[in-house]
């Protein structure tokens, strides 16, 4: 396995993508030091599948691989039964113990999708709390005061407008600092929104005898809307279990702007220099969907494998192009009634379109195509045994079967 070696671009690959360092001049010391650092992030699992905002962290853990050092993936088995209060305005719903393990497997099973096994440590925070007594927890619980947990910018606005905070609350940002306390964490990894957690994790080392560990916080990456942090709730997600035509049309889907943050988190093929040189490129003329094209093949290609990715490539090619084997795109089956539905119906049932207006308006902009040819008679109707792409736009389309619903 590779030994750590430390240059003047090492620090720089780090702090890719990154958006605080503290303290960088910490995490340059310990660098040098030339032994492997313990770097570790922690993972709620708080449902079963993993999606590319995940893989933000992960990139950043498996470039710490790259350079040497050991990772600790933490599932927070304990913590997730607590439930991860940030960012929220109101206390979430904890997970029973069996949720909580039977989403566990899965992320281990996924992880290595982006992790190097021989240096990844896959950890359960159950190991340590599990055997804390009721007393070692109120010692715990005693390291902090309530003022300095009202200091945290989503527990101050729930308390200014007096939303009720639970006492288990509290607890959280104790519990996940005291994990870096059992690791001997000299790096951990977390999202901007974990800042203040992060942060105990070093108070709480310092007060055991221990090198308080160096925080790097990542951005949240934006989902496909380009608006809101990806989240499968909000629908706006690439999970990296998808099939990998359903990530290529996804990623193709995202708005330009979007894409270069996409590059900058997500690529480990496009360097910060490629990627200054092909936005100096898109600006001269080359079309940007070429370079989004290229990141789609490499996401496709680490979920998968290079032969699926190509094949993703050719199906989605021959949708927007009308040519070509649109059999390689995935198969969706669209319920509809025995006598049918118009074309602007059944664009938003299989939802390409958020609604019969938008569809309507798409239509009568001429942006609207079956099987590569464009619909002008918005009274078409489509009955169930129907088979083709529908397509709205360069950017989204879906190959379907209508079936009587």
């Amino acid at each position: 396995m590779t030994q750590p070696v430390f240059d003047p671009a090492t620090l720089d690959l780090l702090a890719r993508g990154a958006d605080e360092i503290l303290k960088r001049e910490e995490l340059e010391a310990r660098l040098k030091l030339g032994r492997p650092l313990r770097v570790k992030a922690g993972f709620d699992p708080t449902a079963p599948d993993l999606h590319l905002g995940h893989t933000v962290l992960l990139n950043k853990m498996r470039q710490f691989q790259d350079l040497g050092h050991q990772v600790v993936f933490l599932i927070g088995d304990f913590t997730g039964m607590i439930g991860d209060p940030s960012g929220k305005s109101a206390t979430r719903k904890p997970l029973s113990r069996e949720d909580v393990l039977q989403n566990a497997r899965t992320y281990e099973a996924q992880v290595f999708k982006v992790l190097d096994r021989e240096r990844t440590e896959v950890r359960f925070n159950s190991e340590w709390f599990g055997k804390m007594s009721a007393a070692d927890m109120i010692r715990l619980a005693g390291q902090h005061t309530v003022a300095r947990m009202l200091e945290r910018d989503d527990f101050a606005k729930r308390y200014a407008a007096q939303q009720p905070i639970a006492i288990h609350e509290f607890l959280y940002p104790l519990v996940q600092g005291y994990d870096s306390v059992a690791l001997k964490a000299d790096v951990e990894l977390g999202g901007t929104d974990q800042k203040f957690n992060l942060l105990m994790g070093r108070g709480l080392q310092e007060a055991h005898g221990q090198p308080p560990q160096i925080v790097l916080t990542m951005p949240l990456l934006e989902g496909l809307d380009g608006v809101h942090k990806m989240s499968k709730s909000l629908g706006n997600y690439i999970g990296i279990t998808e099939p990998a035509i359903d990530i290529v049309n996804k990623t193709m889907k995202i708005g330009d702007e979007l894409m270069w943050k996409w590059i900058e988190l997500l690529s480990f093929e496009i360097s910060i220099a490629q990627a200054q040189k092909l936005k100096a490129e898109v600006a001269a003329g080359l079309n940007p969907r070429d370079v989004k094209l290229r990141l789609a093949r490499e996401l496709a290609t680490r979920f998968h494998d290079a032969a699926a990715a190509e094949t993703a490539i050719a199906g989605w090619h021959a949708a927007v192009t009308g040519r070509g084997d649109t059999s390689l795109l995935p198969l969706q089956e669209v319920a509809v009634p025995a006598e049918g539905l118009r074309i602007a119906a059944l664009l938003t049932a299989a939802g390409i379109t958020p609604s019969n207006s938008e569809a309507n308006r798409k239509l009568k902009e001429r942006a609207v195509k079956v099987d590569g040819a464009v619909v002008e008679d918005a009274g078409r109707v489509f009955t169930p045994g129907f088979e083709g792409v529908l397509q709205v736009g360069k950017r989204n389309f879906a190959r379907v079967r209508l079936v009587t619903g």
